[in-house]
């Protein structure tokens, strides 16, 4: 069954209430970028105190740092002005779940599958070590400035607590 109705109307309550809202400006407030994953028990808004216009947040699969996921940190700071990026995981996620052979094994006998090969699923098998890899891999791009901030984190899924990761 369809959520749009719901969706819809939950979208109206929010205009009719929407005000200055309208008058945010595109960059960010903080100066912030979030980069974490698209898991529906995380938002970022709550658990970092953030308010609309305050932080962009970019979301995937895992919260890793993929092409698409620099290019949009890439964008945020140099046309958009943050200054400050944070990586965060988090406790029990699905990435964890599956390998990339899996995730092949699941398209096999599918016509047309050939170009499955050549994605990299980005899965996690130790959330630690993730963060740190993704953490390492934006401050050595050489289109993210050193003088960033990179900061990482791992979500715990049960207690709402953000864990610093040390890299």
């Amino acid at each position: 069954m369809s959520n749009l109705k719901q969706i819809l109307e939950s979208n109206k309550n929010y205009t009719d209430d929407f005000g200055e809202k309208a008058n945010l400006p595109m960059p960010p407030g903080r100066k912030v970028s979030v980069l974490t994953c698209m898991d529906a028990r995380l938002d970022p808004a709550k658990f970092m105190g953030l308010d609309e216009g305050d932080a962009h947040v970019i979301r995937n699969a895992g919260g890793r740092a993929s092409e698409d996921a620099i290019r949009s940190l890439v964008i945020s700071y140099k046309l958009l002005g943050t200054n400050e990026f944070y990586v965060i995981h988090h406790s029990d996620c699905g990435m964890e779940s599956f390998t990339d052979k899996d995730m092949k094994e699941k398209f096999e006998g599918i016509e047309n599958n050939s170009h499955i090969e050549n994605i990299d699923w980005l899965t996690i098998n130790n959330q630690q070590e993730s963060v740190k890899s993704d953490v390492d891999k934006i401050k050595n791009h050489p289109l993210i400035p050193k003088d960033i901030p990179v900061h990482g984190f791992i979500f715990d899924v049960k207690t709402g607590k953000l864990n610093e990761v040390r890299t």
